[in-house]
């Protein structure tokens, strides 16, 4: 099998190249990615059977003949990072629209199985105290720029298997947490940070809950779907993982060995979305999915210990991910 992977040098989708190379070794994958930031060609240096091309997905000439020489198009290429989004949403339309009409209309045009990456953050969010969980059937009602991109990806994507035919799966899925995940990121800023001496930050009063999945676990359903979902559908992904911000960051001070309280308050974002919480029955009974990391604890731990001894991975950009949340008062 032939598999191009847009987006494969970023966190979720380095993370699923390592899975593909593990369990598929006589597959020959094609990484596409812009490296920006976000992208670091050294998370998947010395994988066999693995190319590396730079290149943008919103650039139609890039996308075209590679999707054309592939079998299979895992699309996990995207701008991400919502505070990103709103100090300047156009690379989030660039990226996450343009770009997902270009491998659009290659797969359309070379007839080439599409799936298609997504969030659970299209669905807005719910309130700290409603018993409901998004499900495929909730209604889009995205809150930032980013997740705005993202839920008009997810259209166009819906609209292509409609209109033309084309082959294609979508899944949203909740937090992801794991190695290889960019500093800017809630989690690792915080391992980071207690690796160097500071104090955590937390936004605001640490209220928002997130539904925490391992980024193996999220991989190795977007697998299960690929192989065994129903064209057409979307699935969601999520391990029921709900947990606040503030006891995520009293965990990751209890496992480095600091007292649980011994963080800093910082303002919040815009716009801060409440609760996220993933219904993923349709994965688990047709699919018989079910997550390999049930302890958020136990996956927390091992996610400290490869922050630990990967240090040159992320120690280059630790400055300036620090002074840009600084000058944001964060």
């Amino acid at each position: 099998m032939r598999i191009l992977i847009t987006g494969g040098a970023g966190f979720i989708g380095a993370n699923f190249v390592h899975l593909t190379a593990e369990t598929r070794p006589d597959a020959t994958v094609t990484v596409l990615d812009k490296l920006t930031y976000a992208g670091n060609p050294s998370s998947i240096a010395g994988l066999a059977n693995v190319t590396l091309v730079q290149g943008d997905i919103a650039d139609r000439d890039v996308v075209d003949p590679l999707v054309a020489e592939s079998d299979l198009v895992v699309h996990f290429a995207a701008e991400s990072h919502n505070d990103n989004s709103l100090r300047d949403p156009s690379p989030f339309i660039a990226t996450n629209l343009v770009g997902t009409f270009n491998i659009l209309e290659a797969v359309r045009a070379h007839d080439v199985r599409l799936h298609h990456i997504s969030t659970d953050e299209v669905y807005g969010d719910l309130e700290l105290d409603d018993p409901a969980k998004f499900t495929p059937e909730t209604p889009y009602n995205p809150s930032s720029p980013y997740s705005s991109s993202k839920a008009g990806s997810d259209l166009l994507v819906r609209a292509w298997a409609r209109s033309f035919g084309i082959e294609a799966t979508i899944s949203n899925c909740s937090n992801n947490y794991g190695p290889y995940q960019h500093i800017e990121k809630f989690i690792p800023r915080q391992i980071t940070n207690l690796i160097d001496g500071v104090k955590p930050k937390l936004y605001g009063a640490g209220e928002n809950v997130r539904d925490w999945i391992h980024v193996t676990d999220h991989n190795r359903a977007v697998w299960d779907i690929i192989e065994r979902g129903r064209v057409g559908e979307t699935y969601l992904i999520g391990a029921d993982g709900e947990m606040n911000n503030k006891a995520v960051v009293e965990l990751i001070l209890e496992l480095m060995g600091y007292e649980p309280n011994d963080y800093e308050h910082v303002a919040d974002r815009p716009g801060h979305d409440m609760r996220y919480a993933i219904d993923a029955t349709k994965l688990r009974e047709e699919l018989g999915w079910e997550p390999i990391y049930r302890d958020f604890r136990s996956g927390l731990a091992a996610t400290i210990d490869w922050y630990r001894e990967n240090q040159t991975w992320w120690r280059e950009q630790k400055s300036a991910v620090e002074q840009a949340y600084a000058a944001r008062g964060q």
